[in-house]
Formats: structure tokens, sequence, C-alpha cells
């Protein structure tokens, strides 16, 4: 995955809560065996509505959705988290996600912001009031901010996650740290054990 040390841009705003995976990827979108093309299935039964934020043309190109809270509730999909991504989002602010979801997030390098309900709330009003408000959500300071609306507030990463953002290591990766004394492994183990190729 991409490191990711600051995403700055513009939000849409999803004024709504308790926003399941089944409704951020319907399962009819689980069929697919590779990792891309989930962003045209992005809230796909909510898109069917003209009316929909992401049908919105004021929205589009924005890259950080701005939840209401209790997002990614449901089952473990991590096909909600590529379709986020794919779509274009590099970063989701909410006031509370599933724990399983937030988790998925840090694993491809989506940025999973958690704010106080009334910092959400006031980041949902701005965006809706102005959709070019300029959003920037610092990593590694741990900051969230919409300076023309006034708005800054700290949001929690623990060190392991935000070292993993800040460097781009997703699962692999974190293994690769490890590759010289794997290879010392490999190169001293006895020749009666199995051999991977």
């Amino acid at each position: 995955m991409r490191a990711v040390q600051v995403v700055t841009g513009r939000g849409v705003p999803l004024d709504r809560s308790d926003v399941d995976t089944d409704q951020i990827i319907p399962s009819d979108w689980l069929k697919r065996v590779e990792r891309t093309g989930f962003g045209a299935g992005l809230f796909a039964e909510w898109r069917d509505d003209r009316d929909f934020v992401l049908n919105r043309e004021e929205y589009a190109g924005a890259t950080i959705l701005v939840a209401g809270p209790n997002f990614g509730t449901g089952s473990s999909r991590e096909h909600a988290v590529w379709a986020l991504q794919d779509y274009g989002f590099e970063a989701v602010i909410s006031p509370g996600f599933a724990d399983i979801f937030r988790n998925n997030c840090t694993k491809v390098g989506l940025v999973p912001v958690q704010v106080d309900p009334a910092v959400g709330r006031a980041l949902l009003d701005a965006v809706i009031a102005d959709p070019n408000l300029e959003i920037t959500v610092d990593v590694a300071a741990g900051v969230v901010g919409a300076p023309a609306a006034g708005i800054e507030a700290a949001f929690p990463l623990d060190d392991f996650t935000r070292a993993r953002l800040l460097n781009g290591w997703d699962d692999i990766g974190l293994t690769l740290r490890h590759e010289a004394e794997i290879a010392a492994y490999e190169a001293h183990r006895p020749t009666w054990m199995p051999i991977t190729r």
C-alpha cells in the first residue's frame, strides 16, 4: 500500500448513521476475484436515487467521505474498504466505526478518522453548506481540520497504526521488514524440512 502522511481534499457528506458493509458494497458485487473495480458498486442500491449525494455534480472528485456515526457495521467485508478506495476516497471521517471495518481500512491505507460527535456534525454541516470546503487529515499529527469553517480536532491513532499508515506497510510489507532474518533462517534450516517454492 502507499504511504499516507496527509490527505487534503473536498468532502462528500453522507448524513446517515449505522451504514453497514452491505450498504457500502452490496453482496452482488462480492463475486469479483480481483481487488479492483469495486468503486462502481459503492452504495450501488442508493445510487439508483438521482438525488443521492454521490450522484451530485458538486461532490464529484471529492476524496474524503464525511459520514454519520457507527460507520462500517455488519459483516467483515474487505470489499467495502476496497470499494471506497477504488471510488477515490482516501479517508473516511465518522464519530464511530465498527472495529473490523476500521482495522480493514488501516490494512490498505484508507484513513479512518474518528471524531467527537459534535465535530462530526460540524464537518457534515460545513461540507453540505460548501461543497468546495477543503479538509485536511494529518496522519502524523493526528489532526483533522477544515480551516475555512473554523474546525480542527484531534483524532486517535495508536502508534502501530500510525506507523503502518505513514510507512505504507500492509501485511506483506510488515513481513518484508524481516526479510533478512527470514533469509538467514531459511539458509540454515535443516534439509529434511519441507521446502516451499
